[in-house]
């Protein structure tokens, strides 16, 4: 185990990424012969290195949809885990073994926020739900290391984690129903561990998340507190609104808005309903907002390829 910077993170190196494109492996909408489930992940590619953004919910499914789609991830040393839930988290281990198999240094890298490994309970609270503990040992005996951020970090020129996110605004949107064994005692688990990976472009800032359980204005306005203050040219990934009231909807496409958001992939737990009120409300077209599916990219340049299903 390693821990990441534990002192406010360096000024940015002000490097503007060159290429870009993220691919959706795992969420709830399949497309051709592709698997869906109630999961995450993504293969972020940025100017020549190759990043894995969560694992999906189930053992399988992202290893099959890799070979759907005939992707080897065999040269991807480095995945981030956005958060310690399940359905992000489920693929990890088989990734390892498979990958490894073919090069040692697969996946041998994983990032994750300061409370990952916080225990977690419900009912009965002598259950631990934070399967990552059992997790742990297993993938740290196979060479594997684990990188915990306490603060943002830039793991390359232009490509940064968050780190934990404050939570400047109320952005509820968790279950409330698991409480953590944290060092300031037993309350309330708030998933403070969310992480997301943003990406600083010369058209403005591309940041890609699991479920954004900090609050996807949270997310952003940190993210441009501490890389720079620019235009969302995207954001893609699972931002947690399927069960946010009107009020709230309107209130976070005000903000998107105001972050000139140009292109939106809202897949996993963002909602169908979700999507279709960022497009009317922020002033979208069908073209720049569509409901994430298996297979899905963006692409600095060329935007978006929804897939056939979701376009």
């Amino acid at each position: 185990m390693v821990f990441g910077p534990a002192v406010a993170a360096a000024a940015p190196s002000g490097a503007r990424v060159q290429a870009l494109k993220v691919t959706v492996l795992s969420t709830m909408l399949a497309d051709g012969d592709e698997l869906g489930e109630w999961g995450f992940a993504a293969l972020v590619e940025v100017d020549g290195r190759r990043i894995l953004f969560d694992t999906g919910a189930k053992s399988d499914v992202v290893l099959k949809n890799l070979q759907t789609m005939k992707l080897d991830l065999a040269d991807v040393t480095d995945v981030v885990l956005s958060h310690w839930h399940w359905d992000h988290n489920g693929g990890f281990m088989t990734l390892r073994r498979e990958l490894a198999a073919k090069n040692p240094r697969a996946l041998s890298r994983a990032h994750v926020a300061r409370g990952f490994f916080d225990s977690r309970f419900g009912t009965p609270p002598n259950v631990e739900q934070n399967q990552m503990i059992r997790v742990r040992p297993d993938y740290e005996g196979g060479g594997g290391t684990f990188v915990i951020h306490a603060r943002p970090v830039e793991l390359q020129p232009g490509v940064w984690l968050t780190g934990p996110v404050p939570r400047r605004h109320p952005e509820r949107n968790w279950s409330g129903s698991t409480r953590v064994r944290a060092a300031d005692g037993v309350r309330e688990d708030t998933i403070d561990d969310d992480m997301a990976l943003v990406v600083d472009t010369a058209q403005g800032l591309v940041v890609v998340t699991g479920c954004g359980h900090a609050g996807v204005i949270n997310i952003l306005e940190h993210a441009r507190s501490f890389v720079r203050a620019a235009p969302v040219h995207a954001l893609i990934g699972g931002i947690h609104l399927f069960r946010a009231s009107d009020e709230t909807l309107s209130w976070t496409a005000g903000k998107l808005r105001e972050f000139e958001l140009g292109h939106f992939i809202g897949a996993h737990c963002t909602g169908v309903e979700t999507v279709y009120r960022f497009r009317r409300d922020v002033g979208l077209g069908r073209a720049q907002c569509v409901v994430g599916a298996v297979g899905a990219e963006f692409e600095l340049g060329r935007g978006i390829n929804p897939r056939t299903i979701a376009r």
